[in-house]
C-alpha cells in the first residue's frame, strides 16, 4: 500500500473507465501528423479510482529493467516503417513518371544518375536502420534473459542508437521522395506527404539529441543510461 502523501513523488498509472464523473477528454488533438494517437486534453476533477486500478509504475525503476528498451524500440521500428514506405512510394513514382533531368542524357527517370546516387544514400541507410533494429532486439532478448545492470544497459544503448538513425532516416526517405520524385508527386491525390508529416511528428515524443547523448555518455565516460521509459 502507497501513502497518501506519497502521490505526488512517484509515477503511478491508473485506468479510468470512460464516462467516469469528474473525466472529461476533448478530442483535440490537431497535430499534421500521427493524428490517430490518442492525443488530447484530459481533465480531472476529482476522479475516484478504485485501488485495484492503479499501477505503481515506479517500482519498475527501481531495478534494472527492459521497460525503457521495449517502448523505444517499438517507436523506432515505426519511424524505419515510415521510411521503408516511403521509399516503396519512391520506387513506384521514380518507376512510372519521373522524368530525367534535361542534363542526365538519359530517356528515363530511373536512369538518371544523381538520382541514382541519392536514391542509392537513402536505401542504404535505410537498410542499416533496419541492421540496428534488429541487433537491438537481440540486445533486448539478452537482458530479458540474464536481467542484471550491464544487459539492461546495453540494452538501453543499443536500442537508443536504432531510435537515433531510425529517426533521422524516416525524415530523410520522407524528404528525399519529393526530390528524387519530383514537382507532380506533391499532388494531394497520392497524399505521399503522409510520410514527412508522420515521421516528423512521431520523432518529436522523445528528443533524438538525447539518444546521442547517452550512446556517447555511456562508451566515452561509462555511464549507465537512467532508468526511465524513454531509454
Amino acid at each position: 500500500m502507497i501513502p497518501q502523501n506519497i502521490y505526488a513523488r512517484v509515477l503511478v498509472i491508473a485506468f479510468v473507465e470512460q464516462g467516469t464523473e469528474g473525466l472529461t477528454l476533448f478530442d483535440d488533438w490537431t497535430s499534421f501528423g500521427q493524428r490517430t494517437t490518442a492525443s488530447g486534453t484530459t481533465i480531472l476533477e476529482n476522479v475516484k479510482v478504485e485501488p485495484g486500478h492503479i499501477i505503481q509504475h515506479y517500482l519498475a525503476f527501481e531495478r534494472p529493467t527492459t521497460m525503457g528498451a521495449i517502448a523505444q524500440i517499438i517507436q523506432a521500428a515505426v519511424d524505419v516503417g515510415i521510411a521503408k514506405a516511403a521509399v516503396r512510394d519512391t520506387i513506384a513514382f521514380v518507376r512510372g513518371q519521373t522524368r530525367p533531368w534535361v542534363d542526365s542524357n538519359v530517356e528515363h527517370g530511373y536512369e538518371d544518375p544523381l538520382l541514382l546516387y541519392n536514391f542509392g544514400n537513402v536505401v542504404i541507410q535505410v537498410h542499416a536502420a533496419e541492421e540496428l533494429l534488429r541487433r537491438a532486439g537481440e540486445y533486448i532478448d539478452r537482458a530479458i534473459s540474464n536481467l542484471n545492470e550491464i544487459n539492461a544497459a546495453e540494452a538501453a544503448i543499443a536500442v537508443a542508437e536504432a531510435k537515433a538513425l531510425a529517426t533521422e532516416v524516416s525524415l530523410l526517405a520522407a524528404n528525399k521522395l519529393f526530390e528524387l520524385a519530383g514537382t507532380k508527386s506533391t499532388l494531394q491525390e497520392y497524399n505521399y506527404d503522409r510520410h514527412w508529416r508522420n515521421a516528423r511528428a512521431h520523432t518529436l515524443h522523445d528528443p533524438v539529441r538525447w539518444k546521442y547523448y547517452a550512446v556517447a555518455n555511456y562508451f566515452l565516460n561509462k555511464v549507465v543510461p537512467p532508468r526511465h521509459r524513454w531509454l
